[in-house]
C-alpha cells in the first residue's frame, strides 16, 4: 500500500468524527476511534481461523483454567492472541448492541482486553449507546476491511500512526504530555540509526529497540519504520515502559498491530519500577518529560543508589528533585548493549537544564563528568524553539555510544541548528514551527560527516564545531582571603549585649520597640493600645529589665501569640527562651560586665584584631570580670567588625613548617603564619581541565596569572580537593552550548540612530500639527 493511499484510509477512518462531533469534545474522538480500529483489525487478523478457534474453546474451556486454554487458543491463532466469543461486529445486533459489544470484548485475550480496559472503551460505549451513535459507529468500523489481505502489518501501523497523529492534534495543548511530534522523531531517530545503516544492511539482522517514555510508541514506530525501509527482511523488536495508562493502551496497540510481542510494552514508573530491568537494547531513543520533580519516587531512587551504586542506575550521581531528566538518561546509559556484544546507542530529547545545571561536585555534574570521562557523549543537536506542543523553550537532542568510531573518540559534536525550521500554518499549542525534512537532512548529514560546519551567510545560518571531551571540564579552587578586623567598647556596640544573640535578638528588639516606647504609651492613654504598654522608657537598662519582665508576666499569652504571628520561624523553644525574665537577666548582667571592661579598656578603636584575647584578659583582671567561653564570644561579636584597613586576623602559627604563601602559608618576621579566611571575600574559580600536564601545575600557573595579580593577598584553600582523583580543586562539567555559538553583534552606529530619532520627532510633529490644524 503506497504511502497515499494509507493517508486516505486514514482519513476514512477518522471520518467517524462527523458521528461523533456535537456529542463529544474533538479531544475525544481519538478516545473512540483508536481502539474501534484496533477492535476491527484484531477481528479481521483472527477471522480466518475464528471457527478453529470456537471449536477448540468448547473442547478445552472446561477442562483448563483460562491460563492455560488461553495459550492453547494463541498456538490456533498463530498470531499471540486470541477472542473466544461467538461474535463478531457483524453479529451484534441493534437492540443489545452494548450488552454484546461488552461481552465481545471481554472474551479478547488478556494482553487485548487490557489494552480496551485502559481506553477506558467500555465507558464510551456506554457514552455511545446514550447518544444513539453505537449502532451507527459499529456499522460504519465493520465495512471497512482492515484484513492482512487488504493492509500489511506495516501499513497498518503506518494508519494507526496517522490517526494517532490526528489525535495528537485534536488535542492540542495536552498533547505534549504523551506526544512527540513527528519531525522531532524522525530527526532523533535518524541520528541514532544513521551510523549503522551498513550493517542494518546485511541478511539476519535481529536488533532491538527501547523506549523508557514510550508514550503512545511514535519512537519505537519510527525506529522500526526506519530499518524497515533499509532492509525489509530485518526483524526488529520493540520493548517499552509507560507511565500513563491510556498512552500505554495507544502504544500497546499500536505494538499489536504491527505484529510486535505487547508483552514487551510494560505500564509503571520506569525510575522507580523498571520492568525490563534484565535487558540491554542496541537503540533507545526517549522524549523524558521537561523539569518534572521526582519526589514522589525520591525514596525509592535512592536506595537503590546506596545499595547498588554502580551496578545499578544511578551510580554516577543524583540530580536534584526538581528535575529528572538526568535520571532517564543515566536510566537508559545503564541498559546500553555492551560493547563485546555489538554496543547500542541512544538519543534523548532535553531541556537546557541538563547541560550546566549545578556546580562542580553536585549530582548533575557529575553525571555530566561520567558520561564525558567513559566518551559515552558523540553529538547534541540544539532544536530551534517551539517546536513541542506543550512548551516553547529551547530543547536539545543529546546522541550518545559505547561503540564510537574511531573518528569520533575523545570528541563531542555540538551542532547549532536552532535556524533550521519553517513556520506552521497552524500553530498546535505551544508548537508553531516544524523541522522539514530537507532541515533535518542537513543536521543528519553534519553528523553523519562529524565535520565543523560554518554557514552563518545563508539563508538558514547554521553551525557545528568539535571539541575535546575534555573540553568541557574544570576544577573549581576555592580562593581565600584573610579576615580583618576591628574592635571597639563603645556605647552603641555594647548596646547589642541587652540582647540574646540571633536569633532571639530580633525578637527581644521587637518586644521593646512595640510595647515600650512613646507611641505605645500614647496610645496607652487614648485607650487604643490592644494590650499594656510599659509605657515612656526609664533611663536605666536595670528599671527596663524589671519593667520587662513585670509586663511579660502580665501579657504572657498575648504576647506569645504576637510573636507567633511576627516571627513564624520561631521555635516554641525559642519562644519560651525570649519569654524567660531569666534570658533578659542573663543579657543584662552581660551588659554589666562589658561596661565594666569598658572603663578599663575605654572606647578607642582598635585595629588589630589580635590583641583582641589579650586586651580583654587583661581588662577582666583589672575589673575583676568572670567571662565564661559564651559571654566572650557575644563581646567579641558585639564589638568586632570588619574592616579592609585593618590587620589581618591570625588563624595559627606554625613551627617547623615552610611557607607556602600559594596555599595559606605565609613568611612574616621569621614565623610562618596561617590568617584567619574572610567567608564574604571567599570565591571560587573554574580552572579548564588540561590533560597536557600536571594539575597542580596548572592551578598554580592559573592562579599567579588569573588571581593573584588582582588580590595579591589571596591564597587556594589546599583542602578542597575532588573527591575520585585526590588532586587539588572539586572537578566539573558543564557544557554551555550557547556560549559557544554566540555571534556578537556590535551596536547600531550612534549617527544611525539619532537619525532615525529625528524621523520619529518629525513624523510625531507632523501629527501635532495635523491634530490643531
Amino acid at each position: 500500500m503506497t504511502s497515499q493511499s494509507t493517508q486516505n484510509l486514514a482519513a476514512y477512518i477518522w471520518g467517524l468524527a462527523d458521528l461523533l462531533r456535537g456529542d463529544f469534545k474533538q479531544s475525544q474522538y481519538g478516545r473512540i476511534i483508536l481502539p474501534f480500529t484496533l477492535l476491527r483489525r484484531l477481528e479481521c487478523v483472527l477471522e480466518p481461523t475464528k471457527v478453529a478457534v470456537l471449536e477448540k474453546h468448547a473442547e478445552i474451556k472446561d477442562r483448563y483454567p483460562e491460563h492455560t486454554w488461553g495459550m492453547m487458543l494463541e498456538k490456533v491463532t498463530g498470531v499471540g492472541f486470541y477472542n473466544a466469543s461467538l461474535m463478531d461486529l457483524s453479529k451484534l445486533g441493534e437492540s443489545d448492541i452494548k450488552a454484546n459489544l461488552e461481552s465481545y470484548i471481554l472474551a479478547f485475550s488478556k494482553d487485548a482486553r487490557e489494552i480496551f480496559e485502559h481506553f477506558k472503551f467500555i465507558e464510551f460505549i456506554g457514552r455511545l449507546a446514550d447518544a444513539n451513535l453505537l449502532y451507527k459507529i459499529v456499522q460504519r468500523v465493520r465495512t471497512t476491511d482492515l484484513s492482512p489481505s487488504a493492509i500489511s502489518n506495516h501499513d497498518m501501523g503506518a494508519v494507526f500512526e496517522e490517526l494517532i497523529r490526528r489525535f495528537a492534534e485534536s488535542s492540542n495543548e495536552t498533547a505534549g504530555e504523551h506526544f512527540t511530534p513527528r519531525d522531532i522523531v524522525h530527526l532523533t531517530t535518524a541520528l541514532v540509526f544513521t551510523e549503522d545503516d551498513e550493517a542494518l544492511s546485511g541478511p539476519g539482522i535481529i536488533r532491538t529497540i527501547y523506549d523508557p517514555t514510550a508514550g503512545t510508541g511514535g519512537f519505537l514506530s519510527a525506529g522500526m519504520e526506519y530499518v524497515e525501509k533499509m532492509n525489509p527482511n530485518a526483524v526488529m523488536r520493540a520493548f517499552g515502559q509507560e507511565l500513563n495508562p491510556e498512552s500505554y493502551a495507544i502504544c500497546k496497540a499500536d505494538m499489536m498491530i504491527k505484529g510486535q510481542d505487547v508483552a514487551n510494552i510494560k505500564l509503571g514508573n520506569t525510575l522507580s519500577d523498571d520492568q525490563l530491568g534484565h535487558l540491554k537494547f542496541d537503540y533507545m531513543l526517549s522524549n523524558p518529560p521537561f523539569g518534572v520533580d521526582w519526589k514522589k519516587i525520591e525514596k525509592e531512587v535512592k536506595d537503590e543508589q546506596a545499595l547498588k551504586g554502580f551496578d545499578g542506575r544511578f551510580g554516577p550521581g543524583l540530580p536534584r528533585v526538581s528535575d529528572g531528566s538526568l535520571l532517564f538518561l543515566m536510566h537508559l546509559i545503564s541498559k546500553l548493549r555492551p560493547v563485546h556484544e555489538g554496543g547500542g546507542r541512544i538519543g534523548i530529547i532535553l531541556n537546557g537544564s541538563p547541560l550546566f545545571t549545578g556546580g562542580a561536585g553536585s549530582g548533575e555534574s557529575e553525571i555530566r563528568r561520567y558520561i564525558l570521562e567513559q566518551d559515552l557523549l558523540e553529538a547534541i543537536v540544539a532544536l530551534p524553539t517551539d517546536m513541542f506542543y506543550n512548551t516553547g523553550i529551547a530543547t536539545y537532542v543529546w546522541v550518545l555510544s559505547n561503540k564510537k568510531s574511531n573518528k569520533q573518540k575523545g570528541k563531542v559534536l555540538l551542532i547549532n541548528g536552532v535556524n533550521l525550521f519553517g513556520k506552521m500554518r497552524k500553530s498546535l499549542g505551544s508548537k508553531r514551527n516544524e523541522m522539514g525534512e530537507a532541515d533535518q537532512a542537513t543536521i543528519v548529514r553534519c553528523f553523519g560527516n562529524y565535520e565543523e560546519v560554518d554557514q552563518l551567510e545563508a539563508e538558514k545560518p547554521f553551525a557545528a564545531k568539535i571539541f575535546p571531551s575534555y573540553a568541557f571540564g574544570f576544577r573549581r579552587i576555592t580562593v581565600e582571603r584573610p579576615l580583618r578586623q576591628s574592635f571597639q567598647y563603645s556605647d552603641e556596640r555594647l548596646d547589642a549585649l541587652r540582647y540574646a544573640p540571633r536569633p532571639l535578638d530580633d525578637p527581644m528588639k521587637w518586644i521593646e520597640s512595640e510595647f515600650f516606647n512613646e507611641d505605645a504609651a500614647s496610645s496607652e492613654e487614648s485607650g487604643s493600645a490592644a494590650v499594656g504598654s510599659l509605657g515612656p522608657r526609664s533611663c536605666t537598662p536595670l528599671s527596663d529589665f524589671e519593667q520587662i519582665t513585670d509586663f511579660l508576666k502580665q501579657n504572657r499569652d498575648t504576647v506569645r501569640t504576637a510573636l507567633k504571628t511576627q516571627f513564624p520561624k520561631l521555635k516554641p523553644k525559642q519562644i519560651r527562651e525570649v519569654m524567660d525574665p531569666k534570658t533578659w537577666r542573663n543579657q543584662l548582667d552581660l551588659w554589666e560586665k562589658a561596661r565594666d571592661l569598658q572603663a578599663v579598656i575605654g572606647i578607642e578603636q582598635h585595629d588589630d584584631m589580635n590583641t583582641f584575647d589579650r586586651v580583654l584578659k587583661e581588662a577582666a583582671e583589672k575589673a575583676d570580670v568572670k567571662l565564661d567561653g559564651a559571654e566572650k564570644k557575644q563581646i567579641s561579636a558585639a564589638v568586632s567588625w570588619k574592616n579592609p584597613d585593618a590587620v589581618k586576623v591570625i588563624k595559627k602559627v606554625h613551627r617547623k613548617v615552610r611557607p607556602e604563601p600559594l596555599y595559606g602559608l605565609f613568611a612574616v618576621d621569621g614565623r610562618v603564619m596561617e590568617y584567619q579566611p574572610d567567608s564574604e571575600l571567599r570565591d571560587n574559580e573554574n580552572i579548564p581541565l588540561d590533560p597536557s600536564r600536571p594539575v597542580q601545575e596548572t592551578v598554580e600557573a592559573y592562579f599567579h596569572a588569573e588571581v593573584a595579580p588582582h588580590v595579591p593577598d589571596a591564597w587556594i584553600d589546599e583542602g578542597k580537593r575532588d573527591t575520585k582523583d585526590g588532586d587539588l580543586g572539586i572537578v566539573g562539567y558543564e557544557i554551555p552550548f550557547n556560549r559557544h555559538f554566540y555571534v556578537y553583534q556590535p551596536p547600531r552606529d550612534l549617527t544611525e540612530i539619532d537619525a532615525d530619532l529625528d524621523r520619529v520627532s518629525a513624523e510625531i510633529m507632523q501629527l501635532l500639527r495635523e491634530v490643531h490644524s
